[in-house]
């Protein structure tokens, strides 16, 4: 679909770039000839990531360790990176989530989702944005949302929320650095099964099969179609869009809302089942990290 080295001479910043979604974004942007940076809080995984990027690609990968909740260690591995070089474009996609009857939720739950999503958001944009425009450089930035974010959605108001915060960032900095080159937009998928995504707000259905049968086109989304609208938004075919979300789920949302509304139906053993599973991948990332 794309032309080789069409991002050549490009420098990308993908946060949560060490899994998942973000990794395959980064391996993507890097096929394409791009100089890819990645961070995470975990810099071991990143650092794997890294390795594993630039021997099945070749190019040059950098990680970065880094908590984005923390807007001091942002602005100092911005700096880091400018004073090397500037980079062009920004991929914010560093999330938590986890499904949870709000009633039952605490404030340090409610807090470790809004951290990194809302604030540590923010903290990366701002950091980029502003070199960008005290040197008068463009930028692209896309951040990875949600459909709820024009709906809500129950069991996930910490990230509904959070989401419609990035979403709203996303409008708001479209009208007020337009001017100065630089376009945000936002990038909202239906789910795309990861091991991180799934054991938290899909345990039982890892699989997505509850989500397929929903889907008005009978499936769930593929990695390769994340990367391939990440790097059309980047990629200067067409430098007009800014300010928008481009919902990416088969039509989800416009048949079912997109949401979580159907967990009304379980009972508390379902709720406490899930409550495991989460608990068990918590303590599965807290072991990988030590």
């Amino acid at each position: 679909m794309f032309s080789d080295k069409l991002l050549a001479d490009r420098r990308i910043l993908v946060t949560g770039g060490g899994t998942g979604l973000g990794k395959a974004m980064a391996a993507r942007f890097l096929q394409l000839g791009a100089e890819v940076h990645i961070c995470g809080r975990r810099k071991s995984v990143c650092d794997e990531t890294a390795t594993e990027l630039m021997d099945l690609h070749g190019g040059r990968v950098t990680s970065h360790g880094v908590d984005i909740r923390n807007a001091a260690a942002v602005d100092e591995m911005v700096d880091a990176i400018f004073k090397d070089a500037p980079l062009t474009d920004l991929i914010n996609n560093a999330a938590g989530n986890f499904i949870a009857r709000t009633e039952e939720l605490s404030p340090r739950g409610f807090d470790a989702v809004a951290n990194i999503v809302m604030h540590g958001t923010f903290y990366v944009t701002h950091a980029v944005g502003r070199r960008w425009i005290a040197s008068k450089l463009p930028g692209n930035v896309v951040s990875i949302t949600v459909t709820w974010v024009r709906n809500g959605s129950p069991y996930v108001v910490p990230s509904a929320m959070s989401k419609s915060a990035v979403h709203a960032m996303t409008m708001s900095l479209a009208a007020e650095w337009g001017r100065y080159g630089i376009r945000l937009n936002t990038i909202a998928p239906g789910e795309i099964p990861t091991e991180g995504m799934s054991k938290r707000i899909k345990p039982g259905d890892e699989a997505g099969a509850r989500t397929k049968a929903m889907n008005p086109m009978g499936r769930v989304g593929t990695m390769e179609e994340l990367q391939n609208l990440a790097v059309f938004l980047i990629s200067g075919g067409c430098d007009w869009i800014n300010g928008e979300t481009i919902a990416m789920d088969g039509g989800q949302a416009l048949a079912m809302g997109g949401n979580f509304y159907q967990l009304r139906e379980w009972s508390d053993a379902d709720w406490n089942q899930a409550k495991e599973a989460i608990k068990a991948q918590n303590e599965k990332d807290r072991a990988a990290r030590q």
